[in-house]
């Protein structure tokens, strides 16, 4: 019988909705600063539609873990989590800077992918991503919250082309011609969850669910400072 997950994601500016069966995927995707808690809910009930089938009839609902903005990530686990309440359905949390390199993969076949968003403060939520031979990836090292230059001080040169994608190369242009590596601009800014669930059915064959009490995001920073705050120590 075909596994059947439906993924969503709110972690960035990007709002995105996809169902997958079998090896068929449905998708819903739109570039939607600050509207994500009006257009999320009826993206899921249009590829549910689209598909035929119901919330229950699902195996796992996926939600992208972030790293990202705070408030889009947690809009996105809040819905993910009231659904699989309401629909008993186990959770799998899928990594934004992850789903980035499965879609330079799906748009431009690349099997090496630098992954970098835009973290605000001077920093970037970054990670290294190279492609399995099982269409699975591995993550080369951790995903971290940095500073453009220390990442450019610890960063290890190799001789793969490596392809970029995330706005964090928007916000730090410079980086790219100063990587001690062939680094070339690719064209995903951001996550997309058609490429979440393609992820999600490698974590549900491994048995990585969690129950939708223990779904939880992926901040990377882990304190914000308080003190740039008036009045907070």
């Amino acid at each position: 019988m075909s596994t059947k997950i439906l993924a969503v994601d709110t972690a960035t500016e990007n709002c995105s909705v996809a169902l997958m069966i079998g090896d068929d995927v449905i998708s819903r995707c739109e570039y939607a600063p600050r509207e994500h808690t009006t257009k999320i809910l009826p993206m899921i009930d249009a590829v549910l539609a689209d598909a035929g089938i119901k919330l229950k009839q699902l195996d796992a609902l996926a939600y992208g873990r972030g790293p990202g903005s705070f408030t889009g990530v947690r809009i996105g686990i809040g819905i993910a989590q009231g659904l699989a309440f309401g629909a008993n359905l186990p959770m799998i949390g899928v990594s934004t800077l992850a789903a980035m390199a499965q879609g330079s993969f799906r748009l431009h076949q690349a099997d090496h992918v630098l992954t970098a968003i835009d973290a605000r403060m001077s920093e970037l939520y970054w990670a290294q991503y190279q492609r399995k031979t099982d269409g699975d990836w591995l993550l080369l090292g951790n995903e971290q919250v940095i500073a453009p230059d220390v990442l450019l001080a610890n960063v290890q040169a190799d001789t793969n082309i490596w392809l970029t994608a995330g706005t964090g190369w928007e916000a730090y242009p410079e980086l790219l011609t100063q990587l001690p590596f062939n680094a070339q601009l690719g064209s995903v800014l951001y996550p997309d969850s058609q490429d979440m669930v393609y992820l999600a059915k490698y974590a549900f064959a491994r048995g990585e669910i969690v129950t939708a009490e223990a779904a939880s995001p992926i901040y990377l920073r882990d304190t914000v400072t308080w003190k740039k705050l008036p009045g907070r120590e």
